[in-house]
């Protein structure tokens, strides 16, 4: 592990902002599209407002060292706010928006948050409920006026008034402003963000500015990121990643961070933006790819066709001609072809049309996926990451880009593996401290500076790329000692556009089986084009030719973990199609949509048990959480189907 040599000018986010502003400060840093129309701010104007939101905190009693919440969708003001913070000496917090207020109390509590800095009337709303179990809590910051005009203002400010109070005391104050920014240096604490949570309460990862400014600096130097780059903010601004990207690389490179209207118009503002830097999680790519396919189910013979051939041509020769590999002549011709009638009007379809660089991540996307979109020349690659590590593990170099390998170790970041086969790692970026949690410090961070990741992988020698097999937690074995490897057969499950969740259960049995959801934008067109007529999602989840349509993926899926004698006990012998999708609000899923499985395991033990006891099938009735926070009940009789697997030397396996 190597320290990063980071000049003292831009050693905190306020000296990057500042540094930004001298250098680039006519432009723009920021743009957000409200009503319509997008706005900008400019780097000297997020300077000056950054200036006066830190003086307007200082006057209401913010003090160095305390923790401010940040919570609401991507806002510059909500940006701006985490760079006011720092420069006033705080540490920002950001906390999912979508957590519901007993979420919200219990980070709130926990990093005994001074100040909340909330997005509009619901975040406030959801504070207020639970204000009075969070004595450290004293004021409350709205950046959306609307629907507060009647609230008690004593302790809630509008974030305007504070700016416009804060650029009054400028002249006064300034001063006092500059000596703490200039106290904090890459030692101080940058961020505190709160880990997902899949086996127990979110434990809140402490960050330092050395962690996240030597990450950024790193990654960004690795693919060339520059100002004239643009990214579209759209991922919770609680999750590590779009911060490392909108707010780490972005005041590292100085490049432009663009927030969508909503998260509803998300597709329609990343169009019209076009970045040339862009993330999302393989879920996202799966289901853009997916209503591709709908559209092409829709469109007319001809336009069918086209779209095949030269989609064919593309799968052939893209991904090389992106590699900068030698193709033919008359293969670069039809290429080009392809590019005027398909892959050009697709890719601004899609967004991508700018995409210089891309990535995906958090979990394993399907080779065919992957290579449809780098067939179309979008440079996507993969990278490994985890919040403890400020993101950055390993990345694709441009040329060595595969479907089955997560990269090489980012640039300052070294990996072992140890004899367990469980991942390690140590940078620059390796966070400081679980916060208030010595004990789980201890457990995952050695005293060399070795970070456990709790993912089981191995490291290719001839290559140096890195594979990662499963979390290191949940890879067990069979009753007859074969391996067992759950997230191996889930991922390949849902490579599948129908399947949007699968859960492998076999953990210590003689066989798998599986709950499977379906993906209901996918199966709904299907059901609509042949005039296939459901009520719910229950009763579409459990109609005949969705069944069987399932049952045949699942054994497609076992003919190919057949494939691997290592990881072939792992073949689903069983399956049902859940009554309801796994939902974070019901606790099944994080709030980065990560399956807690202990917790479905706990909550459908009675569907685990008829899957085998060789019930044909099993009632269910489950409580779930409305979007209001009620509570209801959905349920289903839910049928179990056999699946076929290929027969395989398991014990041969095991001895092994």
């Amino acid at each position: 592990m190597t320290d990063v040599d980071v000049p003292a000018g831009r050693d905190s986010f306020p000296r990057l902002m500042a540094y930004n502003a001298d250098r680039i400060g006519d432009q723009p840093a920021f743009r957000v599209k409200e009503y319509g129309i997008w706005q900008s701010w400019t780097w000297a104007e997020a300077h000056k407002e950054m200036r006066h939101l830190a003086l307007g905190m200082m006057d209401l009693g913010l003090q160095p060292g305390e923790h401010v919440a940040i919570i609401g969708n991507n806002r510059p003001e909500l940006y701006i706010a985490m760079y006011a913070v720092s420069a006033a000496g705080g540490v920002p917090v950001p906390i999912y928006q979508d957590s519901v207020a007993e979420e919200m109390a219990y980070v709130l509590d926990h990093c005994s948050a001074r100040f909340a800095i909330c997005q509009d009337q619901e975040q406030v709303d959801k504070v207020l409920d639970v204000k009075e179990r969070l004595p450290n809590l004293t004021e409350i910051f709205y950046g959306d006026p609307r629907g507060l005009r009647k609230y008690d203002h004593t302790h809630l400010h509008d974030l305007k008034i504070v700016i416009e109070r804060g650029e009054e005391m400028e002249g006064g104050n300034g001063a006092d402003l500059d000596a703490r920014i200039a106290a904090r240096g890459l030692d101080e604490t940058c961020v505190m963000l709160y880990t997902s949570g899949t086996t127990g309460r979110p434990k809140g990862v402490v960050l330092s500015n050395r962690n996240i400014i030597s990450t950024a600096k790193n990654s960004s130097e690795f693919d060339s990121l520059r100002e004239s780059d643009n990214v579209l903010a759209y991922l919770p601004m609680a999750w590590v990643g779009d911060f490392i990207f909108s707010m780490g690389q972005a005041a590292w490179s100085g490049f432009c961070v663009n927030c969508p209207e909503s998260p509803d118009t998300m597709q329609m503002n990343l169009r019209e933006i076009g970045p040339t830097y862009f993330f999302a999680p393989p879920r996202f790519f799966e289901g853009l790819l997916t209503n591709v396919m709908i559209r092409m189910e829709d469109a007319g013979k001809f336009k069918q066709w086209l779209f095949h051939h030269f989609m064919a041509h593309a799968k052939r020769v893209g991904p090389a001609m992106l590699d900068g590999e030698s193709v033919s002549g008359g293969d670069k011709l039809k290429y080009a072809l392809g590019n005027l009638l398909v892959y050009g009007p697709l890719k601004n379809t899609l967004g991508m049309s700018r995409v210089r660089v891309g990535y995906t991540a958090g979990e394993a996307i399907g080779p065919e996926i992957f290579d449809f979109y780098r067939s179309l020349g979008i440079n996507l690659k993969q990278l490994y990451g985890q919040t403890e590590a400020s993101v950055f593990i390993t990345q694709q170099p441009d040329g060595q880009v595969r479907a089955d390998t997560v990269g090489v170790a980012s640039p300052g970041v070294e990996l072992k593996i140890a004899e367990s086969g469980e991942v390690y790692y140590r940078s620059s970026g390796t966070f400081v401290e679980y916060y208030k949690n010595p004990e789980s410090t201890a457990d995952t961070k050695d005293p060399e500076g070795w970070v456990a990741t709790g993912d089981a992988g191995f490291i290719e020698p001839d290559t140096g790329h890195l594979r990662i097999i499963d979390r290191a937690k949940d890879v067990g074995k069979m009753a007859d000692g074969s391996l067992f490897a759950p997230k191996y057969v889930e991922n390949k499950l849902k490579f599948f556009p129908n399947i949007l969740e699968a859960v492998v259960f076999g953990n210590g049995r003689d066989r798998c089986t599986a709950f499977l959801n379906i993906d209901l934008t996918a199966v709904g067109n299907w059901a609509e084009r042949n005039n296939i007529a459901y009520a719910s999602y229950q009763e579409l989840a459990q109609h005949p030719q969705v069944q069987s349509t399932l049952q045949a993926h699942v054994e497609e899926v076992n003919k190919s973990v057949a494939e691997d004698p290592m990881l072939a006990g792992c073949q689903i012998h069983r399956f049902l199609i859940l009554h309801k999708q796994l939902d974070a609000d019901d606790g099944e899923l994080t709030r980065t949509q990560k399956v807690r499985r202990r917790i479905i395991e706990e909550r459908y033990g009675d569907l685990i048990i008829a899957l085998y006891d060789g019930s044909e099938s099993v009632f269910a009735k489950t409580e779930v959480t409305y979007e209001d926070g009620r509570k209801g009940f959905v349920s289903a009789t839910l049928e179990i189907r056999d699946a076929a697997v290929v027969p395989v030397q398991t014990q041969q396996v095991a001895a092994e």
